[in-house]
């Protein structure tokens, strides 16, 4: 599972997200899961144990301080005693206040009792130590994403932008990336949710416009016909420039890049001012959503300036 799986309404992580509560059939995707991208604590407590009541205050201003580098669940074991069972049977111990630490999908380290605020801090640091937190290389981080992005793995770049925004909520190239990921896999309601949280004053930003863009587009292809439809009225009629622009605009949003600037170039070739500069106009759109460095881009470019300036 990655952030990319989310349902509805889960468009980039807050404060909120580094703390919640969680169940048997949610523990997989709150703990284990999760723990795959960075450390989690899991904080078994029950309503009637007096010390849990002085830790998870301890624990949650701990969490908070990290700044994102490490996430706390809280488990009921009066609700939701399996899990805690299956552990206390491992290491042999049945009491609680008990806090497990997981990474990489396994517990690699606990402590019991409600310890002072200064040995959770100790706790957590050690377990963190030598990731980044909110005075870290957040640039690095943000340069792996849009690696992993252009490499055309959006679930590795979402976890990442994730990160990021763990330790930056606002951070708008974060903000930006992460609905691109969205965008691209698909997720169009999630990519919008994202990016509504760019501020108004940043929305003309290069990576927000493009998103933006992407967007656009997506929504305009929703109201043309299959691909294979538009592809028979365009081999009927090559000089249907309207089916052929619907055509372009399907495909790009099938993915189909480089076939997509095949049929809007020909229709610069054939009628450079038909409706209006419309194809041409399309193409800059294309260009803006798939990004400058874009293989499809860069070809693009080319081919349409030989066309315009033979």
């Amino acid at each position: 599972m990655t952030i990319l799986d989310q349902g509805d309404g889960a468009a980039a992580p807050a404060a909120a997200d580094l703390i919640k509560d969680t169940t048997t059939p949610t523990f997989m995707a709150d703990v284990i899961e999760e723990s795959q991208r960075q450390p989690v604590l899991v904080d078994f407590w029950a309503p009637w144990c007096g010390p849990c009541r002085q830790l998870t205050p301890i624990l949650e201003k701990a969490v908070r301080a990290a700044g994102g580098k490490v996430k706390l669940v809280k488990m009921n074991i009066d609700q939701h005693p399996q899990v805690f069972q299956q552990l206390a049977s491992q290491t042999g111990n049945q009491s609680i206040p008990a806090v497990f630490a997981f990474s990489g999908g396994r517990p690699v380290d606990a402590f019991l009792g409600a310890v002072p605020e200064s040995q959770v801090t100790a706790f957590i640091d050690k377990l963190t130590a030598g990731m980044p937190g909110p005075g870290g290389d957040l640039a690095e981080l943000l340069g792996e994403a849009d690696a992993a992005l252009a490499a055309g793995d959006a679930g590795s770049a979402a976890s990442i932008y994730a990160e990021v925004l763990a330790a930056d909520a606002g951070n708008v190239p974060a903000l930006a990336g992460l609905a691109r990921c969205y965008a691209e896999t698909g997720a169009v309601d999630q990519a919008r949710q994202t990016l509504a949280l760019v501020p108004d004053a940043r929305r003309e930003e290069p990576a927000v416009k493009a998103v933006q863009t992407m967007l656009d587009l997506a929504e305009q292809a929703k109201s043309l016909g299959p691909v294979t439809e538009l592809e028979q009225k365009v081999a009927a009629d090559p000089l249907d420039h309207q089916a052929r622009f619907d055509l372009a605009t399907a495909l790009n949003a099938a993915g189909k890049r480089h076939d997509a600037t095949q049929h809007l170039l020909e229709i610069v070739r054939r009628d450079r001012k038909w409706n209006d500069d419309a194809a041409r106009k399309q193409l800059v759109q294309f260009f803006e959503a798939w990004g400058g460095d874009d293989d499809a881009t860069v070809e693009g470019r080319k081919r349409l300036s030989t066309i315009l300036f033979s």
